[in-house]
């Protein structure tokens, strides 16, 4: 059968969604792993990476089935739920890209202020205290702190990295929101093309 035909079609998207499957169970992984290893302190980023990580099994999961079973209301659902992710993931993709290094400040700064933890593992892991401004009366996580050799606030050393970080993160979002849009093609090309099993009652 040539490709563009059920079969084809069928092993594409259910190729597509185990591929979803293992970005997933990689982002819970590395979660638990930076958890587990006290890389990241903060519940709740880790709460949050395991939280996309879940959300993107059980959208694969709903794809998989739907296309091993050629069943039109998973399909469906799958879909619409792709869609909606390509919309969002797109949008955040561009702004990544299109920030400037004002509004880069402006989210640093706002990040820093959230969550002590967050301060407390960026301080050391980049070997920084304070973010804009710091005074060694203050509490820092900073190997330098115990010989009062620290020379920068972590304000510099984020901002020299985020611009690479946007601009990656960005480039991986546009990659895979193009990949759900082919997925959401595929998606509604399958749900249209006739299961040639001899079940009159396949295609319902």
């Amino acid at each position: 059968m040539v490709c563009g035909g059920f079969v084809c079609t069928k092993n594409a998207l259910s190729a597509l969604n185990i591929v979803y499957v293992l970005v997933s169970l990689m982002l819970i992984g590395v979660a638990a792993w930076g958890k587990w290893f006290g890389l990241v302190s903060s519940i709740r980023v880790v709460a949050g990476v395991i939280g996309v990580g879940v959300f993107l099994l059980i959208v694969a999961f709903v794809g998989l089935c739907g296309a091993l079973k050629h069943h039109q209301v998973l399909l469906f659902f799958y879909m619409m739920i792709l869609f909606v992710v390509f919309v969002l993931q797109f949008s955040v993709s561009c702004a990544c890209l299109a920030i400037n290094n004002d509004q880069q400040h402006q989210l640093l700064e706002a990040g820093w202020n959230r969550s002590k933890d967050t301060q407390r593992d960026i301080e050391r892991m980049l070997d920084c205290c304070g973010y804009s401004s710091f005074s060694y009366n203050e509490t820092c996580a900073a190997s330098c702190v115990k010989n009062r050799s620290c020379s920068k606030v972590c304000a510099d050393i984020l901002q020299s990295y985020a611009s690479e970080v946007l601009q990656f993160v960005g480039g991986i979002g546009l990659f895979f929101s193009f990949s759900e849009i082919l997925g959401v093609w595929l998606t509604y090309r399958y749900r249209n093309l006739k299961d040639p099993r001899p079940n009159p009652g396949a295609f319902l």
